[in-house]
């Protein structure tokens, strides 16, 4: 996900793809102990998208607050 994605959506939008973020990040670490993850780069990206997420919520959280 791009940066200018996550800026187009909403506050609900984020948190509402931010916990599907977590569940199939949840998910491939229950395969992973199992032994049936397939796709091991997914884990990676699952990953730098939760951070990138929350990196620009704490952008604007940060410019709302200057602005006020």
């Amino acid at each position: 996900m791009k940066p200018a994605e996550i800026r187009a959506l909403t506050p609900e939008q984020i948190e509402e793809r931010l916990q599907e973020l977590h569940a199939e990040w949840r998910d491939l670490r229950f395969q992973e102990a199992v032994g049936q993850l397939t796709a091991t780069s997914r884990t990676r990206q699952i990953r730098k998208d939760i951070a990138r997420i929350h990196t620009i919520v704490g952008e604007t959280e940060r410019a709302q607050a200057t602005a006020n």
